[in-house]
């Protein structure tokens, strides 16, 4: 007898130690060696994570696409594992130490730290993956894989020795983005830009002659920056720009610091901006640099690692000049102290001309939280762009298509634009980049430090001392190899030919850069191959009011939380009925909790059939059915499969769900197992009809805990074991069992008839409703020109129609009657007599009144929505809300006029 309720927890503990014991989910079975493969990467989370809303509705997804697959009977990889995600990883070790009052990370020194981390990765690393399994993600586990594995270790160390053999990668002096906190480069990427409240300083520069003279002549130039004007080289103005062409050529002594610069033409100064004349800094601003370049400006470095004032040693800043001791005090402060130094120093001077208010675009380290600077040093750079080529001509060539779309557009303008990538870190946790100096700057590149001691040998006829680079690989270098990687690469492993390429990329639309266009540059560079042939692009989750989920606003919605509330298959059903292409989520409990309530239903519907008999015939046909209801039932079935199986297969995730949902509550509980409760419990009832009923019930629960099962595996599995029990031999895992094949049980006839009895059904209720019968009251129907067919019907299904539509009677007529309602079914005109029932010209009063009032908020959204203010600067989520406001009240008028049209034919 199966439990009264359905228990998640119980359930959910037991199927998955049977999907373990019975190794489900592992690629390469033995029976299915012959069979096609299909293969998806997980999107590796950091070891340093928990699951989160974004994780929950990645693995959803991917999960339903690999359980659908092998349900098809194809080889499913699904490769899961880790990334150790560098930065975030020592970020997260080096505040427990500092929680714990243990030494820092210096004090500690590399070795000892790093054996800290990789303690702590072993000690909490692998939370997320338990929670993965909690959601029901079917990855093959015993395939699990780090970024710092052994064989991943070699691949990237292969990767970068041959890069540079190739010439790709190469270092260079440049300007980064430098996190001051983390003292490490990070990508641009990482940096988010915030509008903060600062000020724009107008400092006066003084113009001198060929002999350093000040002439008296002054140029005005505006910087939000004045710490940065220690380390000014020039000035630049536009070159047709009339109010400083005599300058030009012309040098300034620089305040503080007396260097003299020159004033050069560049179009890079913008006539119509501030004063036109812009100060030129190439070692702290990027256009600068450029401009530098352009017009032989050397850079000057003024910050330290730490954002720090560093004058003393700083051959550079002195320059031939000597600067004022108010200058050189400056050695030390931090960027904004001496900011603040700087400003009173040239006021005190008076050279500080114009201070105004200036609301502008900072950068943040998106981990840190702090102003990045940028930065000159010495890094490790890939020449991306003849790889990022080939990853252009792959998605034109439709080796790799994006879904939706109009991601496409998005991977094209990065790529086509794609500057070098610096992927030096000056961090301890990662891949060590695999080279080592001599004593002279001598560079040796190589796998192991034995080949760079070889290479040094040879070079220098005898062993030399060498030093290995501190830096670390950027965790992106790592994971964009993961494709390959984690099956072998570089070995020829069988794995890698079976399952490379992969079939499907499920990931965030946020990491587009980040990985997948890294992921294509190095796949089709190393294998030749681009490394998936689809790539879905899935929207964030937010909170339930459309608001982006964080800490700090405290609307973080917790998925284990929401898991152990209502189980894992209600929030995996919820995820995927909301993920509608291009459409952030909006997620709350209500939500899930609706879900929960669709498995309980279908719990309950398993309930009833088996306390009614219905259980399954090994040796049962569904297409020698003779019973009509029945044939309609697996004609409606059929459908359901039909559409869910293409709703997967297209990435529309929500449209399948919805399918699987309305053939699941409306289809067989609402109406299947209704119409069927005469067979099932009336008495002197036909027992070959009863018998058949029964075992198509039984059936059609199997064939629903198939379809189910790619969204809500866990139920499903369950179902699937209990209905086994009374087969004569034991079957199998669910989730090893094979797809519906449904497509040959198409009865058109029972589709036509019991199709209009439910249609039939259904507007009579609606217009019960529509036009505020009274629930109790019961209505008389009135067939008008019905001919000998639909006459049939209603004899046969009278007592049906009288119950699941209230009705008092059935006739006929050749014409409606007065004041009646009238309904079109499937061609057939019935119309519903209303008179003394309901106070017609009062209802259509009202359904005016409300038709106005529905006009009016429309207009009224319309206002907001068509003001360009509004739509700037209200926030997202608003201008969402309003849009589905704008909708129900649009949907909502639609009834309201159905309602007056079947009123004004009354």
């Amino acid at each position: 007898m199966m439990d009264k309720t359905f228990d998640p927890a119980a359930v959910e503990a037991r199927v998955s130690a049977a999907w373990e014991e019975g190794q489900a989910f592992r690629a390469g079975r033995p029976e299915r060696a012959g069979a096609e493969p299909f293969s998806i990467v997980i999107p590796p989370p950091n070891v340093t994570g928990s699951l989160h809303m974004g994780h929950a509705l990645n693995n959803t997804i991917q999960d339903i696409l690999v359980r659908f697959e092998r349900m098809r009977g194809k080889d499913v990889l699904w490769q899961p594992g880790t990334d150790h995600a560098g930065i975030a990883t020592q970020m997260v070790v080096e505040r427990k130490l500092m929680e714990t009052q243990q030494p820092g990370r210096r004090e500690l020194g590399r070795e000892e730290f790093l054996r800290r981390v990789w303690a702590w990765k072993e000690e909490s690393g692998g939370t997320i993956i338990g929670q993965l399994k909690r959601l029901g993600a079917s990855c093959d586990w015993s395939r699990e894989r780090f970024t710092m594995d052994e064989g991943l270790s070699r691949a990237v160390l292969k990767t970068f020795v041959d890069l540079h053999a190739q010439g790709l990668i190469y270092r260079d002096k440049r300007l980064v983005n430098w996190d001051p906190k983390f003292q490490t480069a990070i990508s641009d990427l990482e940096v988010q830009q915030i509008e903060v409240k600062g000020h724009l300083w107008h400092f006066d520069y003084p113009v001198v002659d060929e002999a350093g003279t000040p002439t008296g002549a002054i140029i005005t130039v505006a910087t939000t920056r004045p710490e940065t004007m220690l380390g000014d080289t020039a000035v630049a103005v536009h070159p047709d720009d009339e109010r400083y062409r005599d300058l030009v050529g012309k040098r300034v002594r620089l305040p503080l610091v007396n260097r003299l610069i020159p004033i050069v033409a560049d179009a890079y100064s913008d006539p119509e901006k501030g004063t036109g004349a812009v100060k030129i800094t190439p070692a702290h601003d990027f256009n600068d640099f450029e401009v530098g370049r352009r017009n032989g400006c050397r850079p000057i470095n003024v910050l330290d690692a730490e954002a720090r004032i560093q004058i003393a040693g700083n051959a550079d800043f002195l320059d031939g000049a000597e600067p004022e001791d108010a200058a050189l005090a400056l050695d030390g402060l931090d960027r904004f102290e001496a900011r603040k130094a700087v400003v009173a120093q040239m006021e005190e001077r008076g050279l500080l001309r114009l201070v105004e208010p200036n609301t502008h675009a900072v950068p943040h380290g998106d981990r840190s939280g702090v102003v990045i600077e940028p930065y000159l040093t010495d890094q490790w750079y890939v020449n991306v762009k003849p790889l990022a080529e080939r990853a252009l001509q792959a998605v034109r060539d439709g080796q790799t298509r994006f879904v939706p779309d109009n991601y496409e557009k998005i991977f094209f303008q990065w790529l086509e634009n794609i500057e070098p990538w610096c992927v030096s870190r000056q961090l301890w946790w990662g891949h060590q980049i695999p080279v080592w100096y001599d004593a002279e700057g001598g560079i040796f590149v190589a796998e192991s430090e034995a080949d760079a001691v070889a290479q040094a040998k040879a070079k220098h006829g005898r062993e030399v001392a060498l030093t290995r680079d501190p830096d670390v690989l950027d965790t992106w270098f790592s994971s964009a190899l993961w494709p390959f990687s984690t099956l072998g690469w570089p070995d020829k492993t069988p794995e890698l030919a079976r399952f490379y390429p992969t079939n499907t990329l499920v990931t965030g639309k946020d990491i587009i850069f980040f990985w997948v266009a890294r992921m294509m540059m190095m796949g089709l560079h190393l294998t030749d191959q681009a490394p998936f042939e689809t790539v879905y692009l899935h929207t964030l989750v937010r909170d339930e009011k459309g608001a982006k989920m964080s800490k700090s606003k405290g609307n973080v919605v917790d998925p284990v939380d929401l898991i152990d509330r209502f189980g894992a298959d209600a929030l995996r059903f919820t995820l995927a009925a909301l993920a509608a292409p291009g459409r952030d989520i909006k997620l709350g409990p209500q939500r899930v909790e609706g879900y929960r309530n669709f498995a309980t239903k279908l719990w309950n519907a398993a309930r009833f059939a088996e306390m009614n008999g219905c259980e399954l015939e090994a040796d049962f046909r569904p297409e020698a059915v003779r019973e009509t209801l029945n044939a309609w039932a697996l004609t409606e079935a059929a459908k359901a499969v039909a559409e869910v199986a293409q709703g997967i297969t297209v990435y529309r995730f929500n449209d399948a769900a919805a399918a699987a949902y309305r053939f699941v509550w409306n289809v067989f509980c609402d109406w299947y197992l209704e119409l069927a409760k005469p067979v099932l419990q009336g008495e002197g009832v036909d027992p070959a009809a009863r018998t058949e009923t029964q075992a198509t019930v039984a059936f059609l629960i199997d064939q629903i805990a198939k379809l189910l099962h790619p969204f809500m595996p866990f139920l499903t599995e369950e179902l699937w074991a209990i209905k086994g029990q009374v087969l004569p031999t034991p079957r199998g895992l669910l989730a090893l069992e094979s797809w519906p094949e449904l497509s040959a049980y198409t009865n058109s006839e029972a589709e036509e008839e019991i199709g209009w009895l439910v249609d039939l059904i259904s507007e009579v209720r609606s217009a019960r409703s529509e036009t505020n019968v009274p629930a109790g009251a019961q209505v008389p129907l009135v067939l008008v020109g019905a001919d000998e067919g639909v006459r049939a019907r209603v004899e046969r299904w009278s007592e049906t129609l009288t119950r699941l539509a209230r009705l008092s009677e059935i006739g006929f007529a050749d014409a409606a009657p007065k004041n009646a309602v009238q309904l079109l079914v499937r061609g057939s005109v019935a119309a519903l007599p209303l008179e003394g029932i309901v106070d017609l010209a009062a209802e259509v009063a009202r359904l005016k009144k409300e038709a106005g009032k529905a006009r009016a908020e429309i207009g009224k959204i319309d206002g907001k929505l068509g003001n360009a203010d509004f739509l700037a600067r209200a926030p997202e989520e608003v201008v969402d809300e309003q849009r589905e406001r704008r909708d129900a009240e649009a949907a909502r008028l639609v009834k309201i006029e159905e309602a007056l049209v079947r009123l004004s034919e009354a």
